[in-house]
């Protein structure tokens, strides 16, 4: 049985062509390649590639400065954090969120839109393995052969289960019986209607935005289409935390918000979604309020699984009411709420 793809490189000791990630006292942490015959630099001194070729990935190395660094193989989080870019990368928390909740399991048919710098294509390829399918679009060029290459260096070659495909994913995607889409891009919305042909019934929908008007529009998009069931939308952050003795606080530098991910699963052909209901919270309503409320409101008629979206979520927003002190809220344009804001 032939080792998966790029497994080689994850063991045994240093070779020539590896990435070798150095970790110097201050924690800080230097990414290349080695190469026969070459040198490292840095301030603190230098050290020859031949040093560390053949040793054992942990080993220690001193530089011409007589300054320790420990060798470590670079993990993937780190790789894609180190690597050249084009485009801005999927943070390894999304990434890890994405193959979490969008349920990546090995031998999948995934399509990709937006490579970007190959970060999360790279993710997605070491979950799906040899056995599955990853067929990404990336409408510019040199983004695509810069994520081309970083997704080789690191699996050492190409890798038997991508395809990169230069163009946009609605004018191109031809994939049918597709297990899980994933859409990094400006408008996910224009590629609802591909995608909902190319996915299987129970296939995830999973889409990455950075801004709270792209996530809005989104999922009223998917809700519109009648395809999918509602929509799940989140974000997460990440702080790391100083411990030593009884020295135990939070790092006074987090990640926080890098974007918004939802996810949706496929419904099958000819099936209506069934519409969510929601008890109103005790108290959302003033007492002076006369208008109506949404127990008293008729129900919007669900919508069957269709691939024109209506007028209004083209011209989203469709509804957009301030209220006091800056704060705004949105409705659908089926049945317009009003609301009172809180006292302050």
């Amino acid at each position: 049985m032939s080792e998966p793809t790029g497994a080689a490189r994850r063991r045994g000791p240093f070779k020539v062509g590896d990435q070798v990630q150095l970790t110097d006292p201050k924690g800080r942490h230097y990414t290349f390649t080695l190469e026969a015959g070459k040198n490292f630099h840095t301030h603190k001194g230098s050290f020859p590639h031949d040093e560390l070729i053949g040793s054992p990935e942990g080993s220690v190395v001193r530089t011409t400065g007589n300054v320790a660094y420990l060798a470590l193989r670079p993990l993937l989080p780190d790789y894609v954090l180190s690597m050249p870019r084009g485009a801005a990368v999927v943070y390894p928390k999304d990434a890890g969120q994405i193959l979490a909740f969008a349920d990546i399991f090995p031998g999948a048919r995934v399509v990709e839109a937006g490579v970007g710098s190959g970060s999360l294509s790279s993710f997605l390829l070491r979950a799906i393995g040899d056995q599955g399918m990853l067929h990404s679009y990336e409408r510019r060029e040199d983004f695509a052969e810069i994520a081309q290459q970083n997704v080789e260096r690191y699996f050492g070659g190409p890798h038997p289960a991508w395809q990169l495909t230069v163009g946009d994913l609605q004018d191109n995607l031809s994939d049918t019986d597709v297990d899980r889409v994933i859409l990094d891009m400006l408008a996910p919305w224009e590629c609802l209607e591909a995608v909902s042909k190319a996915l299987v019934p129970g296939g995830i929908l999973c889409c990455y935005v950075a801004t709270t008007t792209q996530l809005a529009r989104t999922v009223e998009s998917i809700r519109e289409i009648g395809c999918f069931n509602e929509p799940t939308s989140w974000e997460s952050m990440i702080r790391n935390w100083h411990v030593e003795g009884l020295a135990v606080r939070p790092d006074h530098r987090m990640i926080g918000h890098t974007g918004f991910l939802l996810t949706a699963r496929r419904l099958a052909d000819g099936v209506e979604p069934p519409m969510r209901r929601r008890r109103p919270a005790k108290g959302a309503y003033g007492e002076d309020y006369t208008g109506p409320t949404p127990t008293e409101a008729p129900a919007a008629e669900a919508a069957p699984c269709r691939v024109q979206r209506t007028s209004a979520v083209a011209e989203f927003p469709t509804s957009v009411r301030e209220l006091g002190h800056g704060s705004f809220w949105l409705t659908r344009h089926q049945n317009l709420r009003p609301r009172r804001s809180p006292a302050l």
